[in-house]
């Protein structure tokens, strides 16, 4: 199997989206109110929407931290009692044989039929997004929850001595302590990462492409003994490399368009093996307007192959992130915005702007900062537990005006399809 490819992003065209959670939808359902979001994507200019993970998120409503790595949601269904005929259950178990047994023994009756809701109104948008020149960016989290269908269904392949998290960082000073076992990764080559391929493959069912979060995660992840207080207790350990990547290549035939979530304590093997894999990385405006002209972060640092955000759901908005800088920074924005002549009296239609006009082949902006919200609106603060994910877009938000405006940088920006 080779190791490289010549990057799925490349071949597209310059483009952009939204990043908007599923459950953000005004009503927080999919259905009629899906369908309208695209229709303003498409009259916006824009040809990717960005959504978070579909799983059934755990009880604080973190879909990072679903009970199941391959079931969809019910909770998003717009026809929760729509009919499913027992012919489609039993297509849908035989196409989805990895998982949805197991499934269905973990969630219970009814799981099944769920199932073949959520991917019959998943698919209409998808279908309805296709047609309209929107492409679909998934997310797949590196862990699973402890508990979830996926442990209890494959004990063997998780370890429960060692718990996931993040050493301090920029998030947390204290790190963060995600408490999601971790992977027997030994066990899982042994079988070419049968596991990881299903996951894989379910996830492209789903979008158009990935964002693998915590790309970082296989080269090398933090474990924390279980009972730990704060991740700060953990060490590194050597992950698993390319092989599940690869795996997944060879199996489905070629391409597999991922992102690479390459934030944080990134070194240089955690880059090299991105670039091997020829995957796009990520590059966050928020991030970049400290620690000099060699920023990563900056736009005119951008690489081709890349996603550039004015910030992610781990940031704050933009608007908050603005109110709260001290005023050399934001006179370092107002320079690059001058500079690249990106230039807006609102500074967060400025970041917008920079985004947009980043040499990444891809820009995705929030869409808290295309309506210049506030710290309210944040969608997670990494280490806190409660009080996230519980963001709404409300449909009189969503105006021909707004439209208007975000497809006239995209054009500014030669991102227009």
């Amino acid at each position: 199997m080779s190791g490289t490819n010549d990057g799925w992003l490349d071949r597209l065209p310059r483009g952009s989206g939204v990043l908007l959670h599923a459950a953000s939808l005004p009503g927080g359902r999919l259905g009629p109110a899906a369908l309208r979001f695209v229709d303003w994507l498409a009259e916006a200019g824009q040809t990717w929407w960005q959504v978070l993970p579909l799983g059934p998120p755990d009880e604080t409503g973190s879909p990072y931290n679903a009970r199941s790595a391959f079931a969809g949601w019910p909770g998003l269904l717009a026809d929760p009692g729509a009919e499913v005929d027992p012919a489609e259950e039993h297509a849908f178990l035989e196409r989805n044989a990895a998982w949805a047994q197991g499934w269905a023994a973990f969630a219970g009756p009814g799981a099944i039929a769920d199932q073949v809701r959520f991917d019959r109104e998943w698919g209409a948008l998808r279908a309805h997004a296709a047609a309209r020149g929107v492409r679909i960016l998934g997310d797949m989290p590196l862990y699973v929850a402890a508990g979830s269908a996926d442990v209890r269904g494959a004990p063997g392949l998780f370890r429960s001595d060692l718990r996931a998290g993040v050493p301090p960082d920029y998030f947390a000073a204290d790190g963060q302590l995600w408490g999601n076992p971790t992977y027997r990764w030994d066990r899982m080559a042994a079988d070419g990462y049968a596991w990881w391929v299903a996951r894989i493959a379910r996830q492209l069912d789903l979008a158009d492409a990935v964002r693998l979060d915590h790309f970082r995660g296989l080269v090398a992840w933090w474990g924390v003994p279980r009972g730990a207080r704060t991740a700060t207790a953990g060490t590194w350990r050597r992950g698993p490399g390319a092989g599940p990547v690869l795996a997944a290549r060879a199996a489905l035939g070629g391409d597999v368009p991922l992102v690479a979530e390459d934030l944080g304590l990134i070194t240089p093997a955690v880059e090299r093996l991105r670039d091997r894999l020829g995957l796009p990385g990520m590059r966050v405006l928020q991030f970049a307007f400290d620690g000099g002209a060699q920023n990563p972060h900056l736009p005119q640092n951008h690489p081709e192959r890349s996603v550039a955000y004015t910030g992610t759901h781990d940031n704050d908005t933009t608007r908050g992130w603005w109110e709260q800088a001290e005023e050399w920074l934001r006179e370092r924005v107002r320079e690059v915005m001058r500079e690249r002549g990106a230039w807006d009296d609102d500074p967060v239609w400025g970041m917008v702007r920079l985004t947009l006009g980043s040499p990444a082949r891809c820009a995705i902006v929030p869409m808290q900062d295309l309506l210049g919200l506030g710290s309210g609106a944040r969608m997670n603060t990494p280490g806190v537990r409660d009080g996230n994910w519980a963001w709404r877009v409300r449909e009189e938000d969503l105006t021909d005006a707004l439209a208007e405006r975000l497809r006239g940088i995209t054009a500014w920006g030669g991102r227009l399809a």
